[in-house]
């Protein structure tokens, strides 16, 4: 990039990092997830993002192009569809797929299944790689089932018997189909890198360099799915169990970070979208030890290493203001859904910095004098002291074009300090 170019990404850096230090810049930095609005007001679409890499890139790339008042880019990059339909991904449903009934315009669609019985904690626990290997992998991605019956037997080694597992043709099935979609993944991680560089040389930091989720999400969302640990929740001896897997993820995340402690990168974030601890759904005793504490230790290591954590939280979020406090000073950014804005201020803004809670309804159905009077409150709530960054409540999947007009004059207009 140029010079001029260099100095705008620099500038655009340190407003963000001021912010997340709890300092005052010289007006509030914009982040926000645009998600497929991206795409449908520059003539593309999420079905985009999964099968026409090229269209869905300089989609994005003419987005914030437009929008120099954006900070960062929140473009997440691209996800295989072809992969996905080799593997028969079982967890989502995604526009494009054969038979999907998904909108071109939507992002992907959970599909919570139980990929872990509740008697199977113990295995999981006590042989992570070969439960994920043998039970896991085939039922996520069934054409995978083939690696089921891996398994290694110690007894005497003296040739090449041990490996028969491996060279058995259900296997061997496997392993061609890993290749394939491997080669599929790859083609949407260099056409993922390509549109990166394009807004990097606009002058565009990402948002994030990096992603994770808190333990017991992942426990939640990818195993025992949401009624299958709320069931898990209720039972004292299976709380067990729930701490030592989350422990577990806990170490594993940490682990799988380490890159961010060597690697040479102008921004270092991870974020961390929040599913299954929204108020109500555990009291504050279970919070603490079954959601918060693991969740904490990642943070902490990523803290330690100077990076800084996103925590996205998503749902109602007013009961556990507190509890966000208990982190080191400047060093977190708390993003909120639906929660009081002014007493999270009141609440964290000596603490942590704090973004959200502008309505993405609001964007799609609203009028443009409602989005520039709600833009305002938040602005006078949360942007005194410093340590304010705007975002919506959401993803953007719409907008009525006025709206998007609205919103960016009034942050322009109101958002200095």
């Amino acid at each position: 990039m140029d010079d001029k170019t260099a100095k705008l990404f620099a500038e655009r850096i340190n407003r963000m990092e001021t912010a997340i230090a709890l300092g005052t810049p010289d007006r509030v930095p914009v982040f926000a997830f645009f998600a497929s609005y991206v795409q449908r007001c520059n003539g593309s679409s999420y079905r985009d993002i999964y099968y026409d890499y090229e269209k869905a890139g300089k989609a994005a790339v003419k987005f914030f192009a437009e929008h120099p008042l954006c900070d960062v880019h929140t473009f997440s990059g691209f996800t295989s569809g072809r992969a996905n339909e080799l593997a028969d991904s079982q967890m989502i449903d995604w526009p494009g797929k054969p038979g999907t009934i998904v909108s071109d315009y939507s992002s992907h669609q959970v599909i919570e299944r139980e990929f872990m019985t509740p008697e199977e904690y113990p295995e999981m626990l006590n042989d992570f790689t070969g439960f994920m290997i043998r039970k896991y992998i085939p039922r996520a991605y069934p054409t995978l089932k083939g690696l089921a019956g891996l398994s290694l037997t110690p007894t005497v080694v003296l040739s090449t018997g041990m490996l028969s597992p491996f060279y058995n043709p259900e296997a061997q099935e496997a392993f061609r189909l890993l290749a394939k979609i491997g080669e599929e993944d790859a083609k949407a991680g260099a056409a993922t890198g390509k549109y990166m560089q394009q807004l990097a040389e606009l002058g565009f930091p990402g948002m994030i360099s990096g992603i994770s989720e808190a333990p017991y999400d992942i426990l939640g969302d990818y195993f025992r799915g949401t009624m299958g640990i709320f069931e898990d929740l209720t039972d004292e001896d299976m709380q067990e169990y729930i701490e030592q897997a989350c422990d577990l993820f806990a170490d594993q995340q940490i682990q799988a970070l380490q890159y961010l402690r060597f690697a040479d990168m102008p921004v270092k974030r991870v974020f961390f979208p929040l599913h299954k601890a929204m108020d109500g759904f555990m009291n504050a005793e279970q919070y603490e030890r079954l959601y918060w504490k693991p969740l904490k230790k990642i943070m902490m290591a990523l803290i330690e290493w100077g990076v800084t954590p996103l925590i996205y939280t998503e749902g109602p979020y007013n009961t556990r203001l507190e509890q966000l406090t208990d982190v080191p000073k400047g060093k977190v950014l708390y993003h909120f859904e639906n929660v009081d804005m002014k007493e999270a201020k009141r609440v964290l803004g000596g603490t942590a910095c704090i973004s959200g809670n502008l309505p993405i309804a609001l964007m799609e159905f609203g009028k443009k004098e409602e989005v520039v009077e709600q833009t305002k409150r938040l602005l006078d709530d949360c942007m005194p002291g410093g340590g304010y960054v705007f975002d919506f409540n959401g993803c953007l999947e719409n907008s009525k074009p006025e709206n998007m007009d609205a919103l960016f004059e009034t942050l322009e207009k109101y958002g200095k300090y």
